[in-house]
């Protein structure tokens, strides 16, 4: 799992540790379906519990799709692989009853209550066994008795919980989860994880959406092409999902599009099913023989694992929430639900990344592959869609602006660091520390430092001697690895990509003669946004002086000049750095001056935007960090790294020129690039 993707939920986790101080009773998390939803509000109430055994928390889960029984289950393996030990959860469900009345233990700090479990009706509501359990566990409200405090997360928020609400005297915090909270409840977002974040960090797929005239027949064509790749590159048996209408529009949708494609002799070897949504199975249909042979209720277990042998799954409504299965890559829609909330919960189910915990080890084309979804039929209304953009002329831009990247060695750490040498000494030490608090020390160390441990125990004992040690493991590991001028290696020369996308912001500026274009509405537009008011301020003194100082293509009829945003997505601009753990900086500019040399800029501001997420520690650490990177990077490559940083309106700019770090202001960074 990349380290970004950690650090972007490590740091989600800690905003909602830290708005809990805000004093509200309601607080909402956003994040888009397969960022590890789970897994944060596992390590959330893990946190939480640590500093306070006098809570409890009610997990209010969907029963639909049987996402309450997954969610108990992850909490269940979290908990007993040693990750996060100090849950103990408990699945309410209506096979916990007695003779007369469900029962809920009181000795259990999780309770993963399945929503449809407590509406009108229920064994559990009309008997009042929860309404008691509620009364026993925060005592007793009127007289003012003390007793446990109830935190209660409703996961897929955006779905009504009527009837708990009407509870919510017995609860003191409700934190609301959902990859698309509805606005209109006043689910505002306290915490959020955005879609362009996600895909940055690879926990989530980039969308490439098809062309709308296309048919089910051409996309299946797609599928069989990406299919072999899958199985070559991933090692990963991908699937197709098809979403029809509801009710009788279903079934001339299976006659006339759905079924004729699948009898195409092209797709005929395609094992494909048919799931109606009935709680009965009446209506499923499948063409494969061992699923076949199995109760409907056990088919989507059947076609999770990445080895499934079903490629195409047709549905109606039945997993637009809660169904686990990253092999699936591409969705065609035939119906169209006008919803905004359901077309995002639907795209939801294709997006997960299949090689999520081991996408690092990848080669870039199957990393490529598993980090992209193609998806007919739902395009996001403009207002809320990724802004696409691409570079003018068909890659000739590419070849007038190269840029050398670095990476660092991590590959070569555990050859070069004697792990042997280092524990030798230490076999007299073991300790007799708990396996499972060894375990998550273990996994909270670096991917490499856990790499290391397993190439070197092939015993019991030199597990438990690595991991009582790990901790002069880690510096030499750190030692070794911030050692720039041995660890940092030049790559290969790569250019922008030739298309990406950046999210709409207020910050917007006209600029109609660098390498970016984009279209909007089938016309080539002009204006472009950017993250913060010192970056868009930044783009303005670079646009500023292009006409003295950046050099213009020769390849265009426009004469453009070269320099551009480094949209992450797609970019191979990038610069590995360590701060606790590896990480990619990618600059926010870069140029190639009238003397051909490339000028590569990171722009900060002492006013740090909020949606950095990040604490002010944190982001003068990075900084730091940064400085040190780019000093590096400057001895490596031929190219010239600044760092902009935006006081008010005076910019303080640190550049690194050859290893030589100096702080200039404006005038002299323009004086500087004078021909």
């Amino acid at each position: 799992m990349l380290q970004e993707a950690k650090d972007l939920q490590n740091r989600a986790v800690s905003q909602m540790v830290a708005m809990l101080a805000r004093g509200k009773k309601e607080y909402t998390v956003k994040a888009p379906t397969g960022s590890g939803k789970t897994y944060m509000m596992a390590d959330f109430m893990n946190r939480i519990l640590a500093t306070n055994s006098n809570i409890i928390f009610l997990v209010s889960s969907l029963s639909k799709s049987d996402l309450a029984e997954q969610n108990y289950k992850s909490f269940c393996a979290l908990c007993d692989n040693g990750t996060f030990t100090n849950l103990n959860p408990y699945l309410i469900n209506s096979e916990t009853s007695g003779e007369s009345s469900i029962f809920i233990p009181t000795d259990h700090n999780v309770y993963v209550l399945p929503r449809d479990l407590y509406k009108e009706k229920s064994k559990l509501k009309d008997e009042g066994s929860f309404l008691n359990f509620l009364s026993e566990t925060t005592g007793d409200l009127q007289k003012g008795t003390a007793g446990k405090i109830i935190y209660v997360i409703k996961d897929e928020c955006h779905i009504a919980t009527k009837n708990l609400d009407e509870l919510g005297i017995y609860f003191s915090v409700v934190i609301n989860f959902s990859a698309t909270p509805k606005l209109s409840r006043k689910q505002l977002p306290d915490v959020e994880i955005s879609n362009i974040n996600a895909e940055n960090a690879k926990l989530i797929k980039q969308v490439e959406f098809q062309p709308e005239d296309d048919s089910l027949d051409t996309a299946l064509d797609k599928f069989e092409e990406i299919r072999k790749e899958y199985v070559n590159k991933l090692q990963v048996n991908p699937c197709f999902i098809v979403q029809i209408s509801n009710k009788d529009k279903a079934e001339e949708e299976l006659k006339n599009t759905i079924f004729p494609a699948l009898a195409n002799t092209k797709h005929q070897d395609l094992k494909w099913v048919y799931i109606t949504g009935d709680q009965s199975g009446k209506g499923c249909k499948t063409n494969d023989s061992g699923l076949n042979k199995l109760p409907v209720s056990k088919w989507k277990e059947y076609m999770k694992p990445r080895e499934s042998s079903i490629h195409v799954i047709i549905f109606k409504m039945v997993i637009s929430e809660g169904w686990d299965i990253p092999r699936a890559c591409m969705l065609f829609q035939v119906r169209d639900t006008q919803s905004k909330q359901l077309d995002e919960q639907v795209m939801g189910r294709v997006r997960r990344n299949p090689r999520l915990l081991d996408f690092e080890k990848l080669p870039k084309d199957a990393q490529n592959l598993a980090s992209t979804a193609w998806i007919w039929g739902i395009k996001p209304k403009d207002a809320e869609m990724p802004r696409q953009v691409n570079l003018f002329s068909n890659y000739d831009i590419e070849k007038e602006i190269r840029v050398t990247p670095t990476k660092l060695k991590v590959e070569t750490a555990s050859n070069d660091i004697d792990v042997t040498s280092i524990l030798d000494a230490k076999k007299q030490k073991l300790t007799g520390g708990n396996i499972f608090e060894m375990y998550r020390n273990l996994l909270q160390c670096e991917n490499e430092i856990v790499d290391m441990c397993y190439n070197y125990s092939d015993t019991y004992e030199k597990w438990r001697l690595f991991v009582d040690n790990v901790g002069e493991i880690k510096k030499k590991y750190h030692s070794y690895i911030t050692d720039y001028k041995n660890s940092m290696v030049v790559c290969e020369p790569v250019s922008f990509p030739y298309g990406s996308c950046y999210n709409e912001t207020q910050k917007t500026l006209t600029l109609d003669d660098w390498v970016w274009y984009r279209k909007e509405n089938d016309e080539i537009s002009d204006e472009f946004s950017f993250d913060s008011e010192a970056e868009k301020k930044w783009a303005e003194v670079l646009k500023d002086i292009r006409q003295s100082s950046i050099k213009q293509t020769s390849l265009l009829q426009d004469n453009k000049f070269l320099w551009g945003k480094n949209f992450p997505l797609n970019s191979e601009i990038k610069y590995e750095y360590f701060s606790d753990g590896i990480h990619s900086s990618y600059p926010d500019f870069v140029m190639k001056d009238k003397k051909g040399r490339i000028h590569i800029f990171e722009v900060k501001s002492v006013n740090k935007s909020s949606s950095l997420n990040i604490s002010e520690e944190e982001y003068d650490t990075k900084v730091l960090n940064l400085k040190e990177c780019y000093k590096a990077c400057s001895q490596k490559t031929t190219h010239i790294f600044y760092l902009p940083i935006l006081d008010g309106n005076t910019w303080k700019i640190t550049k690194f020129e050859k290893g030589i770090e100096t702080t200039i202001d404006k005038k002299t960074f323009i004086d500087g690039l004078k021909v």
